[in-house]
């Protein structure tokens, strides 16, 4: 064996990639050690019966029909399909074949994928969890917006009745003004998150021009009385701007989590108060809020912060929604949130667009 031979040797048998030449009658003719270790055969074994016999029995007529069309003189790239380890194990390989037509030869180079298939199969379980677990929460979403116009409309039809001319309490008259209030902003809620819903049923969510301010005066007139019970102080600064892109009803669900959040949230004795604030970073639109609530461990808490059922607080109130709500929302629009906390320090949300 000459020095060039005796190196090519060595390279063949050294390679961590499986190298095979192969014959057109479908038998290995030289297989390298890596061929032989990935499949758990001795190389006496798999030369000894046709290559298709190692192959998996679903993707047996598929690797026929691609060693005819080797034959024909075309080359073969990127082929996946998976063969069968000794002990039954399904190892999937990726070809590239190069047909020598003169010698009746394929001259082949193999990678072992079965670990990023495994990784694939498990992404590919998750998102229909996912899937399926948002499906349900649509018709819970769905079910609840719908269920609830009905109370929401029998109280309204009672507030009609009453004849506040004969009421001379004027608190007792402002609270009732509130009460109407509030519940008319409860029922245009629910018919809209209803009309969202039916319309996100069949198309994705939609963008639009959408005011940040009015966005947030809306709301906050919306959840009036718990931002005069609270005693919070909201502050703005839109300087930067004012107008973003985003869907009007998620960007309304994500104001609207992060106020009662930050009033549920805040410490006690203490009243809360929130900054919301546009600003530009690196070209791209952010909206920051913060508040000087009870805050928390963001490091440790990494992972259950917007998790759907997920409570960072122990309050009975929590869910373990609203975070994961303002998730989905910017998630769905393409957009990213972080978020920083320490425990007694606040907490800051910067959503960038």
């Amino acid at each position: 064996m000459t020095n060039d031979s005796f190196e090519y040797e060595r390279f063949f048998e050294m390679s961590p990639d499986l190298l095979c030449i192969a014959g057109y009658d479908g038998y290995f003719k030289k297989i390298n050690h890596a061929v032989a270790e990935t499949l758990g055969y001795s190389k006496s074994e798999l030369y000894a019966r046709p290559i298709n016999d190692f192959v998996y029995h679903e993707d047996q007529r598929v690797t026929s029909d691609a060693r005819n069309e080797i034959i024909k003189s075309k080359p073969l790239l990127n082929f996946e399909n998976r063969y069968v380890h000794k002990s039954g194990e399904i190892i999937w390989l990726s070809w590239t074949s190069q047909p020598f037509d003169d010698q009746k030869l394929v001259f082949a180079i193999a990678k072992d994928i079965t670990h990023k298939k495994r990784i694939e199969s498990e992404r590919n379980s998750l998102l229909e969890k996912t899937s399926r677990l948002n499906e349900k929460l649509k018709q819970i979403s769905f079910t609840t917006s719908h269920d609830l116009r009905s109370p929401v409309n029998n109280l309204l039809s009672i507030l009609d009745l009453l004849d506040k001319t004969k009421i001379k309490d004027s608190e007792s008259l402002e609270l009732i003004d509130l009460l109407e209030f509030g519940l008319g902003n409860l029922k245009t809620t629910l018919n809209t998150y209803v009309d969202h819903l039916k319309e996100s049923h069949s198309t994705n969510a939609k963008k639009e021009s959408v005011s940040i301010s009015k966005t947030i005066n809306g709301v906050s007139q919306s959840i009036k009385s718990l931002i005069h019970t609270s005693k919070a102080e909201i502050d703005t600064d839109l300087s930067e701007f004012d107008e973003i892109s985003f869907n009007k009803t998620y960007f309304e669900s994500i104001i609207l989590n992060f106020l009662t959040n930050s009033i549920k949230y805040s410490k006690p004795g203490i009243p809360p108060k929130i900054k919301i604030q546009s600003a530009i970073k690196d070209g791209k639109k952010q909206l920051i809020i913060e508040d000087n609530g009870q805050g928390f461990d963001a490091k440790d808490l990494e992972h259950k912060i917007f998790g759907i059922g997920d409570k960072i607080h122990e309050n009975p109130d929590s869910k373990g929604i609203g975070l994961y709500l303002v998730y989905s929302h910017v998630m769905n629009m393409r957009g990213k949130i972080e978020v920083k906390s320490k425990i007694h320090q606040g907490t800051r949300f910067t959503i960038t667009f």
